[in-house]
Parts: structure tokens; C-alpha cells; sequence
């Protein structure tokens, strides 16, 4: 009789605790996208990625990044998975002839840095007296960013030299970010 009680306290504890932390969104998450958490590391280096040319002037580029319902059409991360980081160095859209020509971002990289946007928009932004600006193809991808009041996280980008990646942890979306200097 007693280990049957003990066996329901432990299988009621076990089920309450599981309960608890799904209701706090610390579940444990299979293939699910959410964002408000910002990634606990950048991308690692692609591996064999074909070069992407630049697409001609004046016609839209068809890249596509809702690899699940649910999931944005902009690049993203899913479990840890950077979706849409897939293209590697040769990839003409993020080359820099001149990378870091206005120094490197010394803020603070990943989750522990995170910063509150105070101005601007797609093409000079800032915050904490840094800017930036997003790469022109990446534009299209950062509609709905509240410039003046989303948080984001910064990672290195370990393809692209010059580029840093901005992490919007309101929209769990991602654009690729040139670092234009201090005030």
C-alpha cells in the first residue's frame, strides 16, 4: 500500500511540474517555432553552399522561408536551427568589399546582450549610441520591426565578413547587419 502511494505522489508531482512548465512556455519544443527567446548561439559556418548570384535589378528575388505553418516568411530560428542561413560565403547578396571599414561592434554578442532599438529604420538604425544598417536584400524581411521599440540580439555571422545577424525577439525573425559605427 505504501509504495502505491508513494508511486502517485511521485506520478502527481511529475504531472503537476510538467503542467507548470508548459504553462511558463519552457516546454519541450519538436519542430515548433517561437520566438521571444533569443538563440543561445549564432549559426555555425555553412558548409558547400552553392554561390547565389545577385538577382537581376528590378526583379524580386523568390526566396521563400515558411518551412512549417505557422513559421514566417522571413528568416528565422526554429529550435535552434537558423532558417534561411543556408547560403555560405560565395552568396554576392551579403559581400562586403570592405568588411568592419567603420570598426567591429564591441556591445556584447547573444542572449546575455540584449538591446532595446531607439530609432530609425531599414537603412540607420540604432541603439546605445550604435549603428546600423540591414542589408538591402534583407529589407523585404524586416516589415513589422518597431524601430523604435523592438529588442534585438546580435550574433557574429560566421559566412559573411562585415555582417553581423540581428535577432528581433518580438518576431523570432533575423535580417543581416552592417555595423556603421558609434554616434
Amino acid at each position: 500500500m505504501r509504495s502505491a502511494v508513494g508511486c502517485f505522489a511521485i506520478l502527481a508531482l511529475t504531472t503537476c511540474g510538467a503542467a507548470i512548465a508548459q504553462e511558463r512556455g519552457h516546454e519541450e519544443s519538436h519542430g515548433s517555432y517561437t520566438p521571444g527567446r533569443a538563440p543561445a548561439r549564432g549559426p555555425k559556418p555553412t558548409r558547400n553552399a552553392a554561390p547565389a548570384a545577385r538577382p537581376e535589378a528590378g526583379h524580386a528575388e523568390n526566396r521563400h522561408f515558411n518551412d512549417q505553418p505557422g513559421h514566417p516568411n522571413a528568416p528565422h530560428v526554429d529550435n535552434g536551427k537558423w532558417v534561411g542561413h543556408d547560403s555560405g560565403r560565395g552568396d554576392a547578396r551579403y559581400h562586403v568589399d570592405h568588411p568592419f571599414e567603420h570598426g567591429r561592434f564591441t556591445g556584447g554578442f547573444g542572449p546575455r546582450h540584449v538591446f532595446r532599438l531607439g530609432g530609425g529604420g531599414p537603412s540607420r538604425f540604432w541603439f546605445n549610441g550604435f549603428y546600423f544598417s540591414v542589408a538591402p536584400d534583407d529589407i523585404v524581411f524586416c516589415d513589422g520591426w518597431g524601430w523604435d521599440a523592438d529588442n534585438i540580439v546580435l550574433y557574429d555571422d560566421p559566412d559573411h565578413p562585415g555582417y553581423y545577424l540581428a535577432y528581433n525577439t518580438r518576431l523570432g525573425t533575423y535580417v543581416h547587419v552592417l555595423y556603421l559605427g558609434p554616434q
